[in-house]
């Protein structure tokens, strides 16, 4: 890689942190779930991208990394549904007691 690669990925990479930055602190707070709702479902397509890395038949550094990819993408995408469901739960109104 060169410098100037180098270079201009640490840019997009600034600039990506401040647009995320600003973005993420302008959403209102009943907007929260759909948005965790959204992430979730875009972590499936990181589970997808990784299960083809890990998918070559040769045990090498890739096939490595696309694995421990994998298993992260998916404790990401399992906890992130596991608390999108807490949060739906609070907002559900309560049955009265008989």
């Amino acid at each position: 890689m060169t410098a100037e690669t180098l270079i201009s990925a640490l840019f997009v990479f600034v600039l990506a942190t401040f647009a995320g930055f600003e973005v993420i602190t302008k959403v209102p707070p009943t907007l929260h779930t759909p948005l965790m709702s959204g992430a979730n479902a875009i972590s499936g397509i990181a589970v997808l991208g990784a299960l083809i890395i890990a998918g070559e038949r040769d045990w090498n550094v890739t096939v490595i990394l696309g694995l421990i990819a994998v298993v992260l993408a998916t404790i990401n995408v399992v906890g992130g549904f596991l608390v999108t469901d807490r949060m739906l739960q609070m907002f559900k109104k309560k049955e009265a007691k008989v």
